[in-house]
């Protein structure tokens, strides 16, 4: 394991944030930074899928 994608990592972090952003909004009775947070999350989920399937293509995972 001493080849890091530093991308994935990159995607995981912004997921983790988005989740938290979730955690926040509901602490915040905020029903707009909810739906905000959780369409975030699956961008972000969405780009780091696309950029595995990529990867893995091209023979490079």
């Amino acid at each position: 394991m001493t080849n890091i994608k530093w991308i994935f990592v990159l995607y995981s972090l912004g997921a983790i944030l988005s989740m938290a952003f979730i955690g926040i909004a509901i602490a915040l009775r905020s029903f707009l930074l909810i739906i905000l947070s959780i369409a975030l999350l699956c961008v972000i989920m969405g780009y780091g899928f696309k950029a595995k399937k990529k990867m893995r293509d091209k023979g490079l995972l």
